[in-house]
């Protein structure tokens, strides 16, 4: 494994972990976008009270900024769909043209579960389990409250 992807998924992590017990009923997920040459373009996490999503954090800290053609890292799978009317995380992602998304932990939620499989439909790489034993204590609870 690449040492650069490992230290991208870390800070993701560590993104998420801030947040952690903060984001009501929803998981604290760590997102890092990168660039050409990986320069980092943004990074965000799951925002206090569990909205807005990490994915939607990290894009809107773009600030108009191009994401064609980035790489994601991001703890938790992107969700497929919202339990609001906003767009799905993984709409937004598809969206804005990235072309590869490195995953820790995959989602377990039904409305988040699937997430991986719409981007890869738009044709967007997507790897999982990158760290996925760090970042996996941060999702007990959330996964033990959908049994």
């Amino acid at each position: 494994m690449n040492d650069t992807h490992e230290i991208l998924m870390r800070r993701a992590i560590e993104l998420a972990r801030a947040q952690h017990g903060r984001t009501g009923q929803n998981p604290s997920v760590g997102c890092v976008i990168v660039g050409a040459g990986g320069k980092r373009l943004s990074e965000g996490a799951t925002a206090d009270g569990g909205r807005p999503h990490a994915e939607q954090m990290a894009l809107d800290g773009l600030k108009g900024q191009p994401a064609s053609g980035a790489i994601v890292y991001v703890t938790l799978e992107p969700c497929r769909e919202r339990s609001t009317d906003e767009a799905a995380c993984s709409a937004r992602l598809i969206e804005a043209g990235v072309t590869k998304v490195y995953v820790s932990v995959m989602d377990r939620h039904p409305k988040g579960a699937g997430g991986k499989a719409a981007l890869e439909q738009a044709g967007i790489v997507v790897e999982t389990g990158l760290l996925e034993a760090e970042a996996a204590a941060l999702y007990e609870d959330f996964f033990a409250s959908l049994d």
